[in-house]
């Protein structure tokens, strides 16, 4: 099954501060959206979905490093892939490029941690859907090693 995943944007003007970079925040807006955009063309799993199965999922923590201004109206491409995941958590790593995918712009890594929709607490994955996740695990990523480690493999000099 396919575990890299991509797709484009464009830097629209009022996600741009006044030097039209696209702001520091922001950058988490978009990839964010462009994993939910991966999950529902790649694989037609969707939030609404899986919330009527009484599952979602929360953000424990962001990791990300800058390293280019994405510009207005520049087209980014976005990619995402599941580098780590647990009974308890997914890792996701995001990265968002230039269009011709030669200069890093930004490296993601956020971790989910499942909840259970009725109760609002930490909850486990099922085993079918763990079993779903590691066909869509990307190998080769060592998330132990940490993001400056892993910036140091994805952009190579």
């Amino acid at each position: 099954m396919n575990t890299f995943l991509k797709s484009y944007y464009r830097v629209r003007f009022p996600d741009c501060d006044p030097m039209n970079h696209l702001n520091n925040s922001r950058f988490l807006d978009y990839m964010l959206n462009a994993r939910e955009d991966h999950l529902r063309e790649a694989y037609q799993l969707t939030l609404e979905d899986l919330m009527k199965k009484g599952v979602f999922w929360v953000v424990s923590g962001h990791e990300i490093l800058y390293k280019r201004p994405a510009l207005y109206n520049e087209m980014v491409c976005i990619t995402s892939a599941l580098i780590g995941q647990s009974e308890q958590h997914l890792q996701v790593e995001m990265q968002m490029w230039n269009e011709a995918q030669t200069e890093l712009k930004a490296i993601l890594w956020s971790n989910f941690t499942v909840v259970d929709a009725k109760t609002g607490r930490k909850s486990r994955h099922t085993e079918e859907f763990q079993e779903w996740v590691r066909s869509i695990w990307m190998p080769g990523v060592d998330v132990s090693l940490g993001l400056n480690d892993r910036l140091a493999v994805v952009v190579k000099p």
